[in-house]
């Protein structure tokens, strides 16, 4: 079904930039780069898939079940994205507040030509009907020079759906939610955003991209819509019959110093707040990969460890099941979707909480994207740190949130917010 070519670049770093912008001329393009960062579950260090052969987007209360039959039918490498609003077809719940952005709630495609980056080499694998474009496309991205800049330079005037004041006080709602007993963790968010922008969105990706240099970083581009992330955290994985979750709970700024870092690491390693956060998102992973899971194959390999990135330290656990080999990846992923991290325990109760008092839809915001290879593997990132863009609406949009606890500070919340909103910003605002 495909045709497979292993090429080696000259400079590496340079083809990826250059294939990157060849990519621009197609209406389907998704890449994810690993920014070379050191972990232990990872394949490829980068992905690009470009050009839909076929593809499904719905906003149906029955996505998943239409995703499901999709990856089925196609049995090939499937790419896009999960939004957070599919919490809808999991459970009795609906999304009623206010969406600038326009997204379909769920949108894969079946590439025509896809590119596999491991450390030395590119595997390249074009479906068969196009395989004799693949030497004139590879002299087309070598050939790439870098033009003058295009980007368009017009004041962004960044607003907050929800100012200070009225953020602290739905911060107390939800403490008095917690203390009540209704949830024990939520994860709240507020949407900053720009109406009547333009803004070049590849370049606006490479910029978050060089501030961050996160382990899952996407550009993803659906015609006029764009995701620009700079996500640390992986959401799911399936490798045979291994699945993979890796939740991120507990965030410290990045200091000046090595001697300064060291310490802000070693205050989040025992920050009980930030610990106790982490440890209840542990506690819900592990139920809900359970679902799907041999029993007693649920194991927590890393609990609360602190990693370190461009700008901030996270404090992150992995939990890891097997699964049989007949279980279909989709059920996988629906069980345990939205994902933990981004709603809180128990979740359905937190995501009945979130809703009224959100003030904004959070579609592809702590959604996924990723994709499926035709074996029925998957890797998955969760949309956080990321800029989505509505090239016609001329709407940018960002979010950031953080779990609420019954330790919680709202000042505390609120100052921790701005560090994650930091490098959105400072792209967006120059």
């Amino acid at each position: 079904m495909r045709t497979k070519r292993l090429y080696t670049p000259v400079n590496s770093k340079e083809f990826k930039n250059q294939v990157l912008h060849w990519a621009q001329q197609f209406d389907d393009v998704v890449w994810l780069d690993s920014n070379n960062y050191n972990q232990e579950y990872s394949n490829y260090e980068a992905i690009l898939a470009v050009d839909a052969f076929t593809s499904i987007q719905t906003d149906s209360i029955k996505a998943f079940d239409d995703l499901k039959e999709y990856q089925n039918t196609t049995k090939d490498w499937v790419f896009g994205y999960l939004t957070y609003d599919l919490k809808n077809d999991v459970e009795d719940l609906s999304s009623n507040n206010y969406d600038g952005l326009g997204f379909p709630d769920l949108c894969f495609f079946q590439p025509k030509k896809i590119f596999l980056f491991s450390k030395d080499d590119v595997e390249i694998q074009y479906l068969n009907f196009v395989d004799d474009e693949l030497e004139a496309d590879l002299i087309e991205i070598k050939e790439f020079r870098q033009s003058p800049n295009k980007e368009v330079h017009n004041d962004i005037k960044i607003k907050l759906r929800i100012h200070k004041d009225e953020y602290f006080n739905k911060v107390e709602t939800m403490l008095n939610h917690i203390h009540r007993g209704d949830v024990y963790e939520a994860n709240f968010c507020q949407e900053f955003y720009a109406e009547d922008t333009k803004i070049n969105p590849l370049e606006t990706y490479f910029k978050l991209n060089k501030i961050s240099k996160p382990p899952f970083a996407s550009y993803l581009k659906f015609r006029d819509k764009y995701v620009l992330s700079a996500s640390p955290e992986r959401y799911l994985k399936k490798q045979g019959k291994i699945v993979i979750s890796q939740p991120i709970k507990g965030t410290a700024k990045r200091a000046k110093t090595i001697e300064e870092d060291e310490k802000l690491i070693s205050e989040l390693l025992n920050d009980e707040k930030e610990r106790s956060e982490n440890i209840m998102i542990v506690d819900l992973v592990r139920n809900d990969l359970s679902r799907t899971a041999i029993k007693g194959s649920v194991k927590v390999e890393e609990l609360c460890k602190v990693y370190t990135l461009e700008q901030v330290h996270q404090m992150i656990s992995t939990v890891t099941s097997k699964v049989e080999p007949q279980t279909n990846p989709v059920d996988i992923i629906k069980s345990t979707f939205p994902m933990g991290s981004m709603t809180g325990a128990p979740k359905i109760s937190a995501m009945q909480i979130i809703e009224k008092l959100e003030e904004s839809k959070r579609g592809v915001y702590s959604g996924a994207i990723g994709y499926f290879t035709p074996e029925g593997d998957f890797d998955f990132n969760v949309v956080i740190r990321s800029i989505l863009y509505n090239a016609s609406k001329k709407y940018v949009s960002y979010s950031v949130g953080g779990a609420i606890t019954a330790k919680s500070s709202p000042l505390k919340e609120y100052e921790e917010c701005l560090v994650k909103a930091k490098a959105m910003r400072e792209v967006l605002e120059n």
